[in-house]
């Protein structure tokens, strides 16, 4: 069977990138550096003809990410426009020295006046990890004039707006196409309205090895089809239900007898030869 793919929280994923700068040596500005070449890779491989693009970044390491990504953009040929709020400033000395390294590399940051420049494909850097709060005024309005340019998004980490741990999407959220989840992958990505936002997911470790990211335990496990069905036994043409286990079922509190139904079900469904229920008395008739 192979193995399932790890989840982990925002604080878990921040406690991660602390150790690696302690323990690994490590700067801040090499993982984001990392980060923003490890985005612009994802970028390039799911749309390599796209010339114009405009990355929406914001004040903290996300939009360091995306500074990095604009700055390699530029040195590959690409057009690239760096929309950021009016009068954001940036919140770490690694997202300041990425936005100079930006400016020095002749790249030009434009202040959102209200109307997107012309780009066939849009950069959400905007928010990661770290917010915690509902997005609001100008960042706002460029996430939704965004959203309705019907333009492909590539979300660098998280879509801004959603919450990466519990998946859930605030009234301003990116609507992505693909979403590039770095050195960790978020438990939101994949559960709730972060199935929708976050468009297909990819995950880059940024160069830190399985034996590092092994280390720390996750907060969930995500089984994908194939993770199980590797792990199925051959089933013989003549085999019958009494070798192949015995499942029993316990549940169905008053109300909700269908639950344990559902239980009973999908283990016939995936391969138990037989299935008992043990339920109240009033549930029987549910099933």
């Amino acid at each position: 069977m192979n193995s399932p793919l790890p989840l982990f929280v925002a604080d878990q994923v921040r406690a991660m990138e602390a150790d690696a700068i302690a323990s690994l040596g490590l700067t801040g500005y090499e993982l984001m550096g990392r980060a923003g070449a490890a985005a612009w890779q994802a970028l390039h491989r799911r749309w390599p003809q796209v010339s114009r693009i405009g990355i929406a970044c914001g004040p903290g390491n996300n939009g360091g990410d995306g500074y990095v990504l604009a700055r390699i953009a530029k040195a590959a040929g690409c057009q690239v426009q760096v929309l950021v709020a009016p009068g954001a400033s940036h919140g770490g000395v690694d997202a300041m020295r990425a936005a100079s390294d930006w400016r020095e590399a002749g790249g030009i940051t434009r202040a959102f006046d209200g109307q997107l420049p012309e780009v066939e494909l849009w950069v959400d850097a905007l928010f990661g990890i770290g917010l915690a709060r509902p997005i609001t005024g100008v960042a706002q309005a460029i996430i939704e004039r965004i959203n309705a340019s019907h333009l492909p998004v590539f979300a660098i980490d998280v879509p801004s707006g959603l919450d990466c741990d519990r998946g859930n999407a605030g009234r301003a959220c990116i609507r992505a196409a693909l979403t590039l989840s770095l050195l960790a992958a978020k438990r939101g990505l994949y559960t709730g309205p972060g199935c929708d936002v976050a468009g297909e997911v990819l995950f880059d470790p940024i160069g830190l090895p399985d034996t590092y990211l092994a280390r720390f335990p996750p907060s969930a496990l995500l089984y994908r089809p194939g993770d199980l069905v590797a792990g199925l036994t051959p089933r013989h043409a003549n085999a019958h239900k009494g070798e192949h286990g015995h499942v029993l079922c316990v549940g169905g509190e008053m109300g909700m007898g269908g639950a344990v139904r559902l239980c009973a079900e999908a283990a016939l469904r995936a391969g138990a030869g037989l299935a008992s229920v043990a339920t109240r008395t009033e549930g029987v008739a549910a099933l």
